[in-house]
């Protein structure tokens, strides 16, 4: 059986909210009381976290039913119903905020990404995330920006070799650059990508002569990174990055790039309004 880490996430989440049980609900509604609720999108977005937020309610209670009527990735309008969800009106109660947290957050990253995405559309170049996530959440956070259309940087430190400026300052020497791709090469496991950053045409030629698998441009101008992409000429990917926006992106990408990497699709995407409302069945 494949083990699913969004699991551990979830009981945590679930002992957060109910770690002194749920007062309100066993104060107030019958205990054999059963309901019917419908979660519905508050605004146009894409959808990412159904699958997450049907795993909180039968954690909670698995005779809940939970019957989805749109599916991850779907693109849906105000209004639209997203899922159905039967059973006891305490157990529905319990997880109802939980389930929406997941789902609001997961549908605003994948909303933020699909948007980005459609700003580089008739280019080759491919939006993708970075380890900018929640701590903790990653693996959803990386679903959802797939949801949105965009693609996926390294999971974790162990994925690839990415040489970042601090890298380059705790390598120092001359040539920080070479050396430090050059001792990739010949230590990292032969599988793995060597990725490094570099900040000025003379960072892309050194990274370039040292075999660079992937060559980060780092906060360059359109005008260098135009001239470091015919520089390169499909001798490694080339990954734009820094400051970049949804007003900058286009130009980003007509230069050439093959990936830009963004942070604010998982650290800054503000969350879908989603809400989960009652209807309580007749005794």
């Amino acid at each position: 059986m494949n083990y699913d880490p969004s699991l551990d996430l979830i009981d945590l989440a679930l002992r957060e909210d109910l770690s002194l049980g749920d007062t309100t609900s066993d104060a107030t509604v019958p205990a054999d009381r059963q309901a019917t609720a419908t979660m519905w999108a508050k605004q146009d977005g894409v959808v990412s976290g159904m699958k997450t937020a049907r795993a909180v309610f039968a954690r909670i209670d698995p005779s809940i039913t939970f019957e989805a009527l749109v599916a991850d990735g779907d693109r849906v309008a105000h209004g639209t119903k997203l899922a159905v969800i039967s059973g006891n009106a305490r157990s529905i109660l319990a997880g109802e905020r939980t389930a929406l947290n997941f789902i609001q957050r997961l549908s605003g990253i994948a909303t933020v990404t699909a948007e980005y995405v459609s700003r580089v559309a008739g280019t080759s170049a491919v939006v993708i995330d970075t380890r900018k996530t929640t701590p903790g959440m990653r693996s959803l956070e990386k679903q959802a920006v797939r949801h949105g259309g965009g693609a996926n940087h390294r999971f974790n430190l162990g994925d690839a070799v990415l040489i970042k400026d601090n890298h380059l300052a705790a390598v120092g020497g001359n040539h920080p650059i070479r050396d430090a791709v050059l001792a990739a090469k010949q230590r990292a496991p032969h599988t793995s990508k060597v990725e490094v950053e570099v900040v000025d045409l003379a960072g892309v030629r050194e990274a370039l002569d040292a075999g660079a698998d992937i060559i980060m441009l780092d906060n360059m101008s359109l005008d260098e990174m135009r001239e470091a992409v015919t520089l390169i000429d499909h001798r490694a990917l080339v990954e734009a990055s820094g400051g970049i926006t949804l007003d900058t992106l286009a130009g980003v990408a007509a230069t050439g790039v093959d990936l830009i990497s963004s942070g604010a699709l998982t650290h800054s995407a503000p969350s879908l309004d989603i809400s989960l409302d009652f209807e309580i069945a007749s005794s």
